[in-house]
């Protein structure tokens, strides 16, 4: 069952309760094979419980080179993981909005704090494309660039 407490408008929440801040922004590389940020950081306290952002499927939880992941298959197609997460549910558990998939662990690097790494994607292999997982929030600003220099 849902925890209301996790309840966002529209069908993703935040997987972290309370709100979270944002330690670290969604910085996609170039180039797919470039290093970036393919996820956002959220600041939170050692031994928090993370929620799955929507309703789905686990897809996988265990381990993945030496850290804790649980991921979740949406209905509509994304793939929102979670990491370092203690799993509480296995592979194939149905879930809901803001039911419980694990524990945050310490130990993300990059993070000064106890963090928890969301990422979101739509497609497998290489036709992936990462996705910024506030977005499925509604609380990433678009900002468009000129095209040309001094065009305002």
């Amino acid at each position: 069952m849902a925890s209301d407490s996790a309840a966002a408008t529209g069908e993703y929440g935040w997987p972290l309760v309370p709100r979270p801040s944002v330690a670290r922004g969604f910085d996609p590389p170039e180039q797919r094979w470039m290093s970036g940020h393919r996820g956002v950081d959220l600041t939170s306290a050692a031994e928090a419980v993370v929620r799955s952002a929507g309703d789905g499927v686990v897809n996988f939880a265990g381990e993945v080179a030496g850290k804790q992941v649980v991921s979740v298959r949406h209905p509509d197609g994304v793939l929102t993981t979670y990491e370092p997460v203690e799993p509480l549910v296995a592979a194939g558990a149905p879930v809901a909005r803001g039911d419980a998939l694990g524990i945050l662990v310490t130990g993300h690097a990059g993070c000064a704090g106890v963090c928890l790494h969301w990422g979101a994607r739509r497609g497998a292999g290489s036709g992936a494309r990462y996705l910024d997982p506030l977005a499925l929030l509604g609380v990433v600003r678009v900002r468009l660039k000129p095209l040309q220099p001094g065009d305002a």
